[in-house]
């Protein structure tokens, strides 16, 4: 190959080195794309001119485009939900309906991680909020710590792939394929890994109750009725709020933008019912939300420059080529390409191995034919995308730059370890590892529950 036909593959590398030097990537997404725009116009590969079409890309495809929109209200949500303390409430009552079960309290900490990923998608908050609350009061019941710590990461995680997932939502935009369609292609392997979570938890709180003792029995409401209570006032509203946002989704009466809407306002109504909504709050939960999106979408705009410059010389073509000279075959090229995403997540985060790997690849992986595997080439994209989302949890839990890991290390007591969170999460990479084969083996995993509901 000349070194005009692997230019595209030297910004790539660059891209890889400069995200190490700890600038904000949205910088370096942009500033690499300038840089090599310049590079290539001075060697005549590309016309300077050409970055004057950039505004009208990023504004009519990232400032104008509704699907986003979802975004901010999806982490307003998980922000109001924390800031009002429903979240906190809802915990509570887990641990007392699952405190007669072996692991109980991790089992309750899972099903919250669940609650809170099909609420919000907010994984920072998720995680944060549940080392705080819970694993003071499992490290004081007994519980071993690198369980703890690894029950409280990987549940959660769960919101990069349980809808509604702000991943998802993005995935979606670069695909051009339908949010709604990976939203519901998610359900099925995002609950099932919470099933394999709960299903070793429990077994763990059976093989060896000493590392997942169950809550004494007088902790609690002393009758049924004050039960009762509690759970209609803690239990039943979060779990009101995930059947509003995503059965208005999955019954065809909101599209995912609007169904982000009623999720801030249920999440709000919440706050107002629990006596706990105040302007400071209301004040807090705003300014949050507003950095953190504003946070992606400056990565948007900066990944965007990006692609428009490894497109214009020609990186698409380069990498197909060189797939196709490599003659690994479709399961070949699925395998590698999952793998490089596994070891990125090492390394990356999800937002920068989504906005990288996403508009380099999909090219290649549309074109792929595997059989009848999956019959119905169009739903080749979709499968791809719920593949790269499972294997994208990992990303949070691998060291060394696990930011889930990181997110629970800042917050949590000093006797824990970062050893001890290294040793937890490793049964739980594993049982991500082993979603991600089942639903690479099966694709109606992923591909079943849209054609049922959506066709």
């Amino acid at each position: 190959m000349t070194f005009l036909e692997i230019l595209p593959l030297v910004m790539f590398a660059a891209l890889a080195l400069f995200i190490f030097s700890g600038y904000p990537v949205a910088f370096v997404l942009g500033g690499v794309g300038l840089g090599f725009a310049l590079f290539g116009d001075l060697i005549g590969q590309f016309r300077y001119m050409q970055l004057f079409s950039l505004p009208l890309r990023i504004y009519g495809g990232t400032m104008e485009n509704l699907v986003l929109v979802a975004i901010p209200m999806f982490i307003f949500t998980g922000t109001m939900l924390e800031k009002s303390q429903v979240a906190e409430d809802l915990l509570y009552t887990l641990q007392i309906l699952t405190r007669r079960l072996p692991g109980g309290l991790a089992l309750s900490v899972t099903i919250m991680g669940t609650i809170l990923a099909a609420t919000t998608g907010i994984i920072g908050a998720s995680v944060v909020l549940m080392t705080l609350m819970a694993l003071p009061v499992m490290i004081e019941r007994g519980y071993s710590t690198p369980l703890a710590t690894g029950t409280i990461a990987a549940s959660g995680t769960l919101g990069i792939l349980i809808p509604p997932s702000i991943m998802l939502v993005i995935m979606a935009d670069l695909l051009s394929i339908s949010v709604g369609d990976l939203f519901v292609g998610a359900v099925i392997p995002g609950f099932m890994l919470s099933g394999f979570y709960l299903l070793y938890i429990f077994g763990m709180g059976i093989l060896k109750p000493a590392a997942a003792p169950p809550l004494p029995a007088h902790i609690g409401p002393d009758s049924g009725r004050e039960l009762a209570v509690l759970v209609v006032r803690s239990f039943i509203p979060p779990v009101l709020l995930i059947v509003f946002v995503l059965g208005s989704i999955f019954a065809g009466f909101a599209t995912p933008t609007e169904a982000a809407g009623v999720g801030a306002i249920g999440a709000t109504l919440l706050a107002i019912v629990n006596g706990r909504l105040s302007y400071r709050t209301l004040k807090d939960v705003c300014i949050r939300s507003a950095l953190t999106g504003g946070m992606l979408f400056g990565i948007f705009i900066g990944a965007t420059c990006f692609s428009f410059v490894f497109k214009s010389l020609h990186g698409d073509r380069t990498i197909i080529e060189l797939v196709q000279s490599v003659g690994l075959g479709p399961w070949g090229v699925l395998v590698a390409l999952m793998a490089m995403v596994f070891v990125l997540g090492f390394f990356f985060d999800w937002i920068e191995i989504t906005l990288i790997v996403l508009p380099v690849f999909a090219p290649i992986v549309a074109v792929l034919d595997f059989g009848q595997h999956i019959p119905i080439k169009s739903e080749v994209l979709s499968w791809f995308a719920i593949l790269l989302a499972v294997n994208l949890q990992t990303s949070f839990l691998t060291p060394p730059f696990g930011f889930a890991l990181f997110y629970m290390k800042g917050v949590a007591p000093p006797e824990v370890k970062i050893q001890d969170i290294y040793r937890g999460i490793v049964p739980f990479v594993m049982l991500q590892l082993t979603g991600l084969g089942l639903v690479m083996a099966f694709p109606d995993l992923a591909l079943w529950l849209p054609r049922t509901l959506l066709d």
